[in-house]
């Protein structure tokens, strides 16, 4: 068993000195982040006289990417998350975008009016 030096007794004191001041630099976690770790953020609104909406999923139902519910109008718009990050929907399927939001309103773009279908659940 090696004895203990000064050395390592500084060495030492060091480590725990920077391990305790990276926790208390850490943020304090909020019920948002205990909902689904890494989840988008829900939202809520009126795009381009649209109402869209995102959720985290919840229950059953046919849902990708983290179990996230997005709405157009009330009408569940399909999303999935893929495996770089990037969203996509059934109606903007080969136009990836950063978030299950950005997924809503470019469905909504390119829906140019229509309403959104909804998909038959299996």
């Amino acid at each position: 068993m090696p004895t203990l030096t000064r050395r390592r007794a500084l060495t030492a004191a060091a480590a725990l000195t920077a391990a305790a001041a990276h926790t208390a630099a850490a943020p304090a976690a909020t019920a948002a982040d205990h909902q689904h770790p890494g989840s988008p953020e829900p939202f809520d609104e009126v795009y381009k006289g649209r109402r869209i909406q995102g959720r985290p999923a919840s229950g059953g139902g046919h849902h990708h990417g983290m179990g996230y519910t997005v709405l157009v109008d009330g009408v569940e718009l399909h999303v999935m998350q893929n495996a770089d990050s990037t969203w996509i929907s059934v109606v903007s399927h080969y136009a990836p975008v950063p978030t299950p939001h950005a997924a809503a309103r470019a469905a909504v773009d390119e829906l140019q009016g229509a309403r959104l279908v909804p998909l038959p659940s299996n």
